[in-house]
């Protein structure tokens, strides 16, 4: 695998952040708001900001019985909508280099999964929220460490102050905040992978599946054999297990219709539903504690997301500005 062929990662991460859909909603990164792709888009990002509110249901097992079923049912529900769609023979059609590449999403994504579970059933979803909020930092992060993309200095000015707010958090917690740096760095690993995978969002999720498969049902498995599985114990329980596979599957179908209806910068600016959402969740539901030092350091982190998706959303302008004038 070549992680080195993704280019402008950077401009990629603007486009998704507010610096693409210039010039009409056209062009290579533009999208036709048509069809109510905003409504869409939004509700995929918020089904992702009330998982606190399924996955909290879910704290009777444990977190990683939790990610294997999730894993199994996402796959069958996938596998279910391709048989129908008549395009279950596309996943052998799929190469060996376009299988490496799912692995390395599907661990990546594996790890996400386990990790937010993790954080939800344990009570640390503000920390969850930290990790989606400076995600697209992390992001931008890798580029320049990974790929040697060069940064304009407003985004420098937004790393700055990202790291500013992840040393603020490290000393209000007492320690670095590991769940938000390990779903940030997870899924910033899976969206940079995603970048070079050319296979549509069902058949990439049921690849990324396929691969993963194995792992989880041995733990399914392994549970069972030693009486420690919750699945199958109580309808209720099991239906709930059963529920992770399309609840995890619907907001990424939705989320793919309206990337393909709606400006990028559109679908950047949308994004933030889901950590706000989260964070509003861990604090007024879950009664998360939330120190004036915790505040500082999440507004240092909206401050750094505000300069960077400012800056993005300026620079758009000025393409389709440029590219109006031919």
């Amino acid at each position: 695998m070549r992680l080195v062929r993704v280019r402008g990662a950077v401009n990629d991460v603007e486009e998704a952040t507010g610096g693409g859909g210039a010039a009409g909603g056209r062009g290579r990164w533009g999208r036709s708001p048509a069809g109510g792709g905003v409504a869409v888009g939004a509700g995929a990002y918020l089904i992702w900001g009330m998982f606190p509110a399924f996955f909290g249901l879910l704290d009777f097992a444990g977190p990683v019985e939790i990610l294997a079923q999730r894993i199994l049912w996402t796959l069958v529900v996938v596998l279910v909508l391709l048989l129908a769609a008549g395009r279950l023979r596309e996943l052998g059609a799929i190469d060996g280099h376009t299988w490496r590449l799912a692995a390395v999403a599907a661990a990546a994504i594996s790890i996400n999964w386990g990790t937010y579970v993790y954080g939800v059933t344990s009570g640390h979803v503000v920390e969850c929220a930290l990790g989606y909020f400076i995600n697209p930092l992390v992001t931008v992060l890798f580029a320049v460490v990974l790929f040697r993309e060069r940064l304009v200095w407003p985004q420098w000015v937004a790393l700055g102050l990202g790291g500013a707010a992840v040393v603020v958090l490290t000393v209000d917690y007492g320690k670095p905040p590991i769940i938000a740096l390990v779903l940030a760095c997870s899924f910033a690993t899976y969206g940079l992978v995603k970048k070079v995978i050319r296979l549509d969002p069902m058949r990439s999720v049921a690849a990324e599946g396929v691969v993963s498969a194995p792992f989880a049902l041995a733990v399914v498995i392994a549970l069972g054999v030693r009486g420690d599985a919750e699945f199958g114990h109580g309808a209720g329980h099991t239906a709930l297990m059963v529920a992770t596979g399309p609840v995890t599957l619907l907001p990424l179908l939705l989320f793919a219709f309206a990337a393909s209806r709606v400006p990028l910068s559109t679908m950047g600016i949308l994004q933030y539903l889901t950590p706000a959402l989260q964070l509003a969740w861990g604090v007024l539901v879950g009664h998360e504690p939330m120190p004036a030092s915790r505040l500082i350091g999440f507004g240092l982190i909206w401050t750094a997301l505000a300069v960077f998706t400012g800056d993005a959303l300026r620079r758009s302008r000025r393409l389709a500005r440029r590219d109006a004038l031919g």
